[in-house]
């Protein structure tokens, strides 16, 4: 099926890339979910090109004062635990939590994040990346963090599209799992749902 698109987005990067390769899956997820399709063309010597296309719309563009980016409905105060190896997510993760008004602790990996919750009794839920690097996932920071706090709320997050995640156990536990990327809207209202 080809679909009439808007045009495309791209600029060379350096092919120097390296880490887990989510960056490209999210945004391959995100091309997919609006029904564009992404092309890459690589040199040796000279990088990469990234092409994002669209499909095009006559639509009205979305009125932000109907439809507002933060609502009050969708923030809190209570405390959250961040688990993410990427600094840059981590850093918006925390950044975007923080505009809900929720008090925010950050972890770089899993052994760490169970560090902070032997040490403080505070955190209301934690919100984990499912794959990370050093052996311990998402589904492992979830299973410690039960064991050690019954009852505190998980979320998970992934950058892979639903039902080809890594292989992984989950320890037959069942978590809500927001897919990447996702809106700040999406984020509050989950939360709110998983907290109230």
């Amino acid at each position: 099926l080809q679909l009439p698109l808007a045009g495309s987005v791209h600029a060379p990067v350096k092919s120097s890339l390296s880490g887990s390769g989510l960056g490209l899956s999210m945004v391959y997820g995100f091309a997919q979910q609006s029904g564009g399709h992404v092309t890459i063309q690589s040199k040796i010597g000279e990088g990469a090109t990234f092409k994002l296309f669209l499909p095009a719309t006559d639509g009205p563009a979305a009125d932000m004062e109907t439809h507002p980016f933060q609502q009050a409905s969708q923030t809190g105060t209570e405390t959250i635990l961040v688990v993410e190896d990427d600094k840059n997510v981590r850093r918006l993760t925390v950044t975007r939590l923080e505009e809900l008004n929720y008090k925010v602790i950050a972890a770089p990996d899993g052994p760490k994040a169970i560090e902070i919750l032997n040490k403080r009794d505070d955190i209301d839920l934690v919100l984990s990346d499912v794959v990370m690097p050093g052996g311990m996932t998402g589904f492992d920071v979830a299973k410690q963090a039960l064991a050690l706090r019954p009852g505190i709320k998980i979320l998970l997050t992934t950058g892979y599209e639903k039902g080809i995640e890594p292989n992984g156990e989950s320890g037959g536990i069942d978590h809500p799992i927001l897919r990447k990327p996702y809106a700040l809207h999406e984020l509050g209202r989950t939360l709110r749902e998983l907290l109230d």
